[in-house]
């Protein structure tokens, strides 16, 4: 793998367990279109935001309060030429415990600056991780995309 996979982190009060059944909770912070299951080693699931990106995941390591890794199994963007973007690189959560808090450290091991996805893909996780992940470890709601024809009331 590249060491220049892309990475971020963040610190909460919660327990290492209450982070990692909120990575669990794929739909709860990434989409409500998952199809499929989210937190059992060799679980596969499918996932898609409108025509724009779909991609099947299946789960490799799943270790109780300590880590999840992912493993792209196929992936389909429809702005870059490269439609091999993504193929078999791993998502990666650790949880680690730092004091009286907890981390949560994401990479997505592939997912390279040589991309042509790096930009707009690595923006998308930070999104993802740092706000809607977040939130929904802290405040039990994150920020997923919607179900196809639902309207969100604020």
């Amino acid at each position: 793998m590249n060491d220049q996979h892309f990475a971020t982190s963040f610190l909460v009060d919660q327990s290492p367990k209450e982070v990692f059944d909120a990575i669990n909770n794929v739909r709860g912070w990434w989409s409500e279109e998952i199809e499929g299951g989210t937190s059992e080693l060799n679980d596969v699931f499918d996932y898609q935001y409108k025509d724009v990106h779909i991609c099947k995941m299946k789960l490799l390591e799943v270790a109780p309060g300590k880590k999840v890794v992912w493993l792209v199994l196929d992936n389909y963007f429809n702005f870059i030429k490269d439609k091999s973007e993504w193929k078999n690189t791993k998502v990666g959560f650790e949880i680690e415990q730092e004091g009286d808090k907890t981390k949560l450290i994401f990479a997505h091991f592939g997912l390279t600056p040589a991309y042509e996805c790096f930009d707009i893909c690595s923006t998308a996780w930070t999104q993802y991780i740092q706000q809607s992940l977040f939130k929904l470890i802290t405040t039990g709601k994150g920020q997923p995309n919607l179900k196809e024809g639902v309207i969100q009331v604020v």
